[in-house]
């Protein structure tokens, strides 16, 4: 029992420091080569924890290697445009200056139900709507709107506020939050005496948000029933 709680917290200390060493990416945002190695992992990964005489060692050389290759691939694809399209696929443009390009949809083999879809995922009902989309080589598809549908910015409206800047969270379900603290200029020493301030209690408070300029935003906990 002991054996197999040790080869368990092994295995997932070595698995975990893999992932993270291929990168922070999702799923849904991994290139083809990376989902496939990731997938490798968690087979061989498994192989140890599921039959007890496997030597641990075998599972992580394994998964080390993998890893070895994974990031020398990425240091190719850096340096070669060729390595990196052979690993990573090329986008495909699949709406062009308002016009279906069916030949592009067989090619990826995409419908146009699926691509309906696609667009739905991008707030867009009406086809007629996109001048340009591309999809990307991690399957998402990003649009490029004709000009009357596009959404008006500060910009457009001329609205100028060189004082808003984006809120942080400094607060998450009662605990502070410390990786933001260096980017809006508070010490991690001094936030009590900042959340003070602001009348903010720690005990109470489901989130908490600061800017730079000092603004601040609060969600109180819910109350127990």
């Amino acid at each position: 029992m002991l054996a197999t709680i040790s080869r368990t917290i092994i295995i997932y200390a070595v698995v975990t420091i893999a992932l993270r060493l291929m990168g922070k990416r999702q799923i849904g945002d991994m290139q083809p080569n990376e989902l496939v190695i990731t997938l490798l992992i968690s087979e061989i990964a498994a192989i140890p924890l599921q039959d007890s005489n496997e030597p641990i060692v075998n599972g992580i050389a394994a998964i080390l290697v993998l890893i070895s290759a994974e990031i020398l691939l990425s240091a190719l694809s850096l340096k070669s445009p060729f390595v990196h399209r052979l690993l990573s696929g090329r986008a495909v443009v699949l709406i062009k200056d308002g016009k279906i390009d069916e030949k592009a949809m067989k090619r990826v083999r995409i419908t146009a139900l699926d691509l309906l879809e696609l667009l739905r995922g991008k707030d867009v009902f009406d086809i007629n709507e996109v001048d340009f989309a591309v999809l990307e080589v991690n399957g998402e598809l990003n649009i490029f709107k004709k000009s009357p549908y596009k959404t008006v910015t500060r910009k457009d409206l001329d609205i100028k506020d060189q004082n808003e800047k984006p809120l942080l969270p400094v607060v998450a379900d009662r605990s502070v939050v410390n990786d933001f603290l260096s980017t809006l200029d508070i010490k991690s020493k001094s936030i009590n005496d900042k959340l003070k301030e602001n009348s903010i209690k720690r005990e109470n408070t489901f989130l908490a948000f600061f800017d730079k300029t000092g603004k601040s935003v609060k969600i109180d906990k819910e109350k127990s029933k």
